[in-house]
């Protein structure tokens, strides 16, 4: 492959990433469980607090109570574009996320977060392999996920 073709798979590569990612916050928002799974790998986790959730749970996210909740009360899932370090047929992606809840004539920042995704090249297209996040209260675990020098 040319170098003319290896920067246009990258270009191709990032913005078919930026979209998935940008996929998730309507999916989850339209309590769309199919489409939230679609993003993932089959193997695929997601981890947020102390909680892991393998493929199957991340389908099921849309139905946590405290997600019925935000839905009930209006939310939007917001992640901010992300930083996409490619590496052949895999990718790490990093980017804030906030949930924003409806609080009458106002919108309140319920959780603001750091994001890490693990993303993997399948025929299908890329999905993500993994996806670490964690609130942004202070702790060193959080900037660890923020961080362009550690993968």
């Amino acid at each position: 492959m040319g170098e003319v073709e290896r920067r246009l798979r990258a270009l191709e590569d990032r913005a078919e990433i930026a979209e998935l990612i940008a996929r998730y916050g309507p999916a989850v928002d339209s309590a769309d469980g199919e489409a939230v799974a679609d993003l993932w790998a089959s193997d695929g986790t997601y981890q947020f607090d102390d909680t892991v959730l393998d493929a199957a749970g991340v389908r099921g996210l849309v139905e946590y109570p405290t997600h019925i909740d935000y839905m009930r009360r209006g939310c939007a899932h917001i992640l901010s574009a992300p930083h996409i370090v490619l590496d052949g047929d895999t990718a790490t992606a990093i980017t804030h996320s906030a949930v924003m809840i409806h609080d009458g004539a106002r919108w309140v920042g319920e959780r603001v977060s750091a994001n890490r995704w693990g993303l993997v090249r399948h025929p299908e297209g890329w999905r993500v392999q993994w996806r670490r996040n964690r609130l942004l209260d202070g702790s060193a675990a959080a900037r660890e996920l923020l961080s362009l020098r550690s993968d």
